[in-house]
């Protein structure tokens, strides 16, 4: 360290919107507040857009290439080994898969201290089959791998899960003023794509848009899906009623204009849009899908989980929420206090436990076994959740909270 002051370097796709680049933004800030020295490395342009703002103290470095084939990725590692061996780090932490994997080569026979998170659910990512193989042959450089939720664990091998950590997303939202309206609004964010499976929620929400006409839905977010989406939309004669409105202007815009929440995802690491409106006290649905749902929702307490992919599901229980003000303003108000697990500070401090192992020289590093050690400091998840993430492979019955209205979801195996 020099001077005494810990410098992270973090390493990223790019700055745009995302889940990812949103952690980026509150954990830089909170380490630059706390007298940190952070550089942020991207490897888009100056001039793409910033979405997530940064604090002015993070210093950011854009390399401005892009990805593309063998002599793109070749063209990255060159470039970010050196830039590390500019900055000399005291630790390097990258975001998702690929950066893992180009963080990873950058720093061959460096001897770098290096901290990888894996930001989805690596057995469903449709191109990433030659990135996961090239993960699991460089994972041992890492010094930890986090991981977001503790049922995404079984995505790695057991020497790699021996360095991992679960640390889920800080989650942060700023003051919402919903204007009460003729109309309500039924909320969905997310890029546009098979992932986020808002082709099944246009299905299910055509199911039951008859029996409630004052509600519509919008889905904020762009990607490769707009076009397909809106030829369903179509076919389904709603167009007056399914928006696609695009990117939000901000990160937080959005959640002023809903009135709840739905998650459709085939998949998901840690979804930050279902934290974000837990924590504005919005009610939400959502698919129980691998890997994030189950850990942050209590069934039928502070929202709504249906089984995995069942469309007929997802309408009956949007059907219930839609109609019933009582059952919103209950799950609206649980989740709220739900999130309070999930502020930055609270998060934060967990990444911080995580640094100072990272650091210690003195002993071998064990994630799970500073997990263990500092559990006063560290983020436990609910009993309930635990046990609904722990039956994510379809090995038990989901053990979840029960309410006598709302029946609990089952899983498909």
């Amino acid at each position: 360290m020099e001077n005494g002051v810990l410098h992270v370097a973090i390493v990223v796709a790019g700055l745009g919107a995302g889940g990812a680049e949103r952690v980026i933004s509150l954990l830089s800030g909170g380490w630059v507040a706390e007298g940190r020295r952070v550089t942020v490395i991207a490897f888009d342009r100056e001039d793409d857009p910033l979405f997530h703002p940064l604090d002015a103290r993070v210093e950011v470095i854009r390399l401005g290439i892009g990805s593309g084939g063998v002599r793109a990725v070749l063209r990255r590692c060159r470039a970010l080994r050196q830039v590390l061996d500019r900055l000399v780090p005291d630790i390097t932490l990258s975001f998702l898969t690929k950066i893992n994997v180009l963080t990873l080569l950058a720093c061959l026979g460096r001897r770098r201290r290096v901290i990888v998170s894996e930001r989805n659910n690596p057995r469903m990512q449709k191109a990433s089959g030659g990135w996961n193989l090239a993960f699991r042959w460089l994972s041992g450089g890492a010094t930890a791998i986090v991981m977001q939720t503790h049922a995404s664990l079984e995505c790695l091998g057991p020497a790699a899960r021996r360095r991992a950590i679960v640390i889920p997303n800080p989650i942060m939202v700023g003051a919402v003023r919903r204007e009460e309206g003729p109309s309500r609004v039924l909320a969905a964010v997310g890029r546009l794509t098979w992932q986020k499976g808002f082709d099944r929620l246009i299905d299910a929400f055509a199911r039951v848009a008859d029996r409630h006409p004052d509600w519509t839905l919008r889905i904020w977010g762009e990607g490769e899906a707009r076009a397909a989406l809106e030829d369903r939309i179509a076919g389904h004669g709603l167009g007056d009623r399914i928006m696609l409105p695009g990117t939000s202007r901000s990160p937080d815009a959005w959640v002023a204009e809903a009135d709840a929440f739905v998650l459709s995802s085939r998949f998901e690491g840690f979804c930050n849009a279902l934290g974000e409106a837990m924590a504005a006290g919005l009610p939400v649905v959502s698919f129980d899908c691998a890997y994030g749902p189950a850990e942050v929702i209590r069934h039928g307490e502070d929202g709504l989980l249906v089984r995995d992919g069942d469309v007929d599901a997802l309408a009956a229980a949007l059907d219930r929420l839609l109609e019933n003000a009582t059952l919103r303003t209950r799950l609206g108000t649980a989740a709220k206090v739900a999130m309070e697990h999930y502020r930055p500070p609270v998060i934060l401090d967990r990444w911080n436990a995580l640094l100072a192992g990272v650091m210690d020289q003195g002993r071998p590093f064990s994630p799970l076994l500073s997990e263990s050690r500092n559990s006063s400091r560290l983020v436990q998840p609910l009993p309930s959740r635990t046990a609904q993430a722990s039956n994510l492979s379809g090995s038990a019955p989901c053990a979840i909270s029960q309410s006598s209205d709302i029946p609990s979801p089952s899983r498909s195996g």
